[in-house]
C-alpha cells in the first residue's frame, strides 16, 4: 500500500510539481500514508436516535470532518458498512473531501435542485438530507448500471423527494430548461484524488486522458447551464489535481457565459487535510442566458417525446386517463392500509403513480412556476425511481414496499415494532432474511400483521407477525449471506 509513490507516471510528477512548487515533496510524501475513510450521517436519523448515535461514535471511532456538519472520519478496522446501521441508512460510506462540494452548493429546504452525474448517490443522499424531506431533488445518471445503484443509496438512506432519472445531459437539458435553483455537478474526471483509494486509477491516468475528460466535462457543464434558474448556483466539482479539469475550465466556462460569477472556489490537498483531495468551484447565474431565455417556456408546455424517440426507454407509465384511474385507485387502498398500519405517515406535495404493480408517490416542486413534473411529463424518460416508492399491489392485498420503511423516522410513526438490538444474532438472522421467534420474555404482544423492525430503534425493513414469529420481508436482493 505505501508504494504507490513509486508507480506515479513521470508525467503525473511533472505536472503536480509545477502546480505545487515548493509543496510538492508533502503532496507525494502523503502517497506513504494510509488514505483516509470516512461516513456522512443522515441528519434527521443522527438527531432522533440517541442510542444509535452514541453506539457509532463509539465503537466506529468517529471523529468530526471540519468542513461538512454531518461528515466524520473512522477507524480503518470499524468496517461500518457491515453494521446493521449501516442497512438501516444511518450514515453513508463517503470520502471526506468529496463532502465539501455539497456544503458549498448549500441546498436548502424547499427548492429545486439537480444532481446532473449522481451515482453511486453520496452527494444525492448529501443534498437531500439537507432540504429535510421538502422540495424535489432530481437525481440523474446518465450509465443505466449506475442509476440503478443511485436508487439503491436514495432508497436505503430513506429520501422520500428523490427521482432518480437516467438520461444523458443535453437530453435532459431539453426537458428542464431554467427549471433549478441549484444544481451539483460532480463531473467524472482523471480520479487524480482516488489513487490511494483505487491503485488501478494509476495505469488508467494520462496527459490524453485528462484532456478527454476536461472536453467530456465541458460539454456537460453547456448543458447544466442551460438548467438554472436565473439567480441559482452550480457547484462544480472534480476529485482530481490538474488545472486542465478545475481553474482552466471555469475560466472558459466564464468567457463563455459572462453571465456567472464565481463566488467561491476551494481545493482539498491530500497533504493538508484529512481526506484524498477535491476541487469545487461554486459559480452563481447573475442574469438570464440569452438564448435560453429565447426558448424557455413552462415545461408543461414541452411536447411528450414521439413513439419513435421512446423507444427503448424504461418508463412503463402510461399517462392517459385510465392510468391516473388505477393510479388513483391503488393509492386509496394504500390509504386504508397506512389508516391501519401507520400513526404519523403524511406525504409531501405530490401524487400517485402506479409503474405496473409498483406504487409511487411523485414528488412535487414547491413554488417552481417553471416545473409541472407529472406522470406524463415523465413519459419516455427512464425513471429508476419515480419518487417513494410505497407499496407493492398485489391482486386484493397492498405489501407495503422496504423504501418505505427505510424513510419512517422512528417507530412512533407504526402500530407495530420488532425491535431486534444491533449486536443481537436476530438482527443478523432478519438481514440474511430468516424468520425470527420470538425469545422466551419477549414483548411481541404488541406486534400482530405488519411489523416494522427495528434495530437500536432505527427502522429496518417489515416483517408480518404471527403467533410470536416474524415472517421476513427483508428485501431479497439485499440479504446478506
Amino acid at each position: 500500500m505505501y508504494q504507490l509513490k513509486q508507480q506515479l507516471p513521470d508525467l503525473y510528477r511533472q505536472q503536480m510539481t509545477a502546480i505545487l512548487q515548493e509543496d510538492a515533496a508533502a503532496f507525494f510524501a502523503s502517497y506513504e500514508q494510509p488514505r483516509t475513510y470516512g461516513l456522512r450521517v443522515h441528519p434527521d436519523k443522527w438527531v432522533l436516535h440517541d442510542t444509535a448515535r452514541q453506539q457509532a461514535l463509539q465503537q466506529f471511532g468517529l471523529a468530526p470532518v471540519a468542513w461538512c456538519s454531518e461528515g466524520y472520519t473512522y477507524l480503518d478496522q470499524a468496517r461500518p458498512g457491515r453494521h446493521p446501521y449501516h442497512a438501516a441508512g444511518l450514515y453513508y460510506i463517503q470520502e471526506p473531501s468529496a463532502m465539501s462540494a455539497v456544503a458549498l452548493l448549500d441546498p436548502q429546504p424547499g427548492e429545486t435542485i439537480l444532481d446532473l452525474a449522481a451515482a453511486p448517490g453520496g452527494k444525492s443522499t448529501q443534498i437531500a438530507g439537507r432540504m429535510q424531506g421538502k422540495g424535489l431533488l432530481v437525481s440523474n445518471e446518465i450509465h443505466r448500471e449506475r442509476a440503478r445503484i443511485l436508487a439503491g443509496n436514495v432508497e436505503r438512506m430513506g429520501m422520500a423527494n428523490v427521482v432518480v432519472v437516467n438520461a444523458d445531459p443535453d437530453s435532459l437539458a431539453t426537458r428542464f430548461p431554467e427549471v433549478f435553483d441549484r444544481i451539483m455537478l460532480d463531473a467524472p474526471c482523471s480520479g487524480e484524488g482516488m489513487f490511494r483509494k483505487d491503485p488501478d486509477a494509476i495505469d488508467e491516468w494520462s496527459p490524453d486522458h485528462v484532456q478527454m475528460c476536461a472536453a467530456r466535462q465541458w460539454d456537460i457543464v453547456q448543458a447544466a447551464v442551460r438548467m438554472l434558474k436565473p439567480g441559482g448556483t452550480i457547484a462544480y466539482s472534480t476529485c482530481t489535481f490538474n488545472e486542465q479539469e478545475n481553474e482552466q475550465l471555469i475560466a472558459r466556462w466564464i468567457q463563455a457565459y459572462p453571465q456567472f460569477r464565481v463566488i467561491k472556489t476551494e481545493r482539498i490537498w491530500p497533504h493538508l487535510h484529512t481526506g484524498e483531495g477535491h476541487f469545487v468551484a461554486v459559480l452563481r447565474l447573475e442574469e438570464p442566458l440569452q438564448h435560453i431565455a429565447a426558448a424557455s417556456s413552462t415545461l408543461s408546455c414541452v411536447p411528450a417525446p414521439s413513439s419513435k424517440q421512446q423507444k427503448g426507454k424504461a418508463s412503463k407509465h402510461n399517462g392517459d386517463s385510465r392510468a391516473r384511474q388505477e393510479a388513483e385507485a391503488a393509492y386509496r387502498a394504500f390509504q386504508e392500509w397506512a389508516q391501519v398500519n401507520l400513526t404519523q405517515w403524511t406525504p409531501g406535495p405530490g401524487e400517485a403513480i402506479l409503474y405496473g404493480e409498483e406504487l409511487y408517490w411523485l414528488p412535487h416542486p414547491i413554488n417552481n412556476a417553471n416545473l409541472k413534473l407529472s406522470p406524463d411529463f415523465l413519459s419516455g424518460l427512464r425513471v429508476p425511481r419515480p419518487g417513494l416508492h410505497l407499496a407493492h399491489m398485489r391482486k386484493n392485498r397492498v405489501e407495503p414496499a422496504h423504501a418505505l420503511a427505510l424513510s419512517l423516522q422512528s417507530a412512533a410513526c407504526v402500530n407495530s415494532v420488532w425491535e431486534l438490538p444491533s449486536g443481537s444474532n436476530q438482527v443478523k438472522a432478519y438481514l440474511r432474511g430468516e424468520t425470527i421467534t420470538a425469545e422466551p420474555g419477549e414483548e411481541t404482544a404488541c406486534c400482530k400483521g405488519w411489523t416494522l423492525v427495528t434495530t437500536d430503534g432505527l427502522p429496518l425493513g417489515w416483517g408480518k407477525v404471527s403467533d410470536g414469529i416474524l415472517k421476513n420481508h427483508y428485501p431479497k436482493g439485499l440479504r446478506t449471506p
